[in-house]
């Protein structure tokens, strides 16, 4: 039978590749996106919604799928005022999670990120802990969540800190321990499809077992 996706955060860099994905793979005949900028994607198979994300509870009647994909995620950088960033990272995933467990929706796929930990005295860290932890009480069947280190590839938005890490990365990479390793949103759009169609014996998934998943 075929798949029904969700996909939050279908505009960001991993969650556009794993668009493209999904519109090229036959095992999935819908794809539902919410965001509230257009993916900009033309194709039978998208159903989109754009709304306050904020808001997302307002849309449980049209939130039902087989999987959804949770790629929402923002920085420092982009969002400094704190408040607004909790509302981001830790609300709307979790939010998307109760709605995906009131919906009978059995798979939940979600991004957080490496030295996530509801007990760090980091905020960002304690935020991305904070959303796994009410994620996973939500006790979906089937819940993934990636923790990956320091995501690279193409983005739109000029993130300065970033680039400097990515430079001394690639030359100081030997030297640097393969859980910390960057890794490519290729690749974790990669592994989240095929989590969604194969499962996973964990639910923590580091950056070293998403990059084993898919053999990248």
């Amino acid at each position: 039978m075929k798949k029904t996706a969700i996909i939050l955060g279908a505009t960001g860099l991993t969650g556009s590749i794993l668009l493209k994905k999904l519109l090229k793979d036959p095992a999935f005949e819908k794809i539902i996106l919410f965001s509230r900028s257009s993916a900009e994607e033309n194709s039978p198979k998208i159903e989109e919604h754009l709304i306050d994300m904020f808001q997302l509870d307002k849309y449980s009647e049209v939130f039902t799928a087989d999987v959804v994909f949770c790629c929402i995620g923002t920085t420092k950088a982009k969002t400094p005022d704190k408040e607004t960033y909790k509302k981001i990272d830790y609300g709307i995933p979790v939010t998307a999670a109760r709605l995906a467990k009131q919906n009978g929706i059995e798979t939940f796929i979600v991004i957080s990120a490496m030295g996530a930990d509801e007990n760090s005295g980091i905020f960002y860290n304690k935020t991305k802990g904070e959303m796994q932890r009410d994620v996973l009480k939500q006790h979906i069947k089937n819940t993934y969540v990636l923790q990956p280190s320091l995501i690279a590839g193409d983005r739109d938005e000029n993130r300065l800190g970033e680039k400097v890490a990515t430079f001394f990365m690639k030359i100081f990479g030997f030297l640097i321990p393969k859980k910390y390793k960057m890794i490519k949103a290729e690749t974790i759009a990669e592994a989240m499809l095929v989590l969604a169609k194969e499962g996973y014996a964990e639910k923590m998934i580091t950056s070293e077992k998403i990059k084993t998943i898919t053999q990248n």
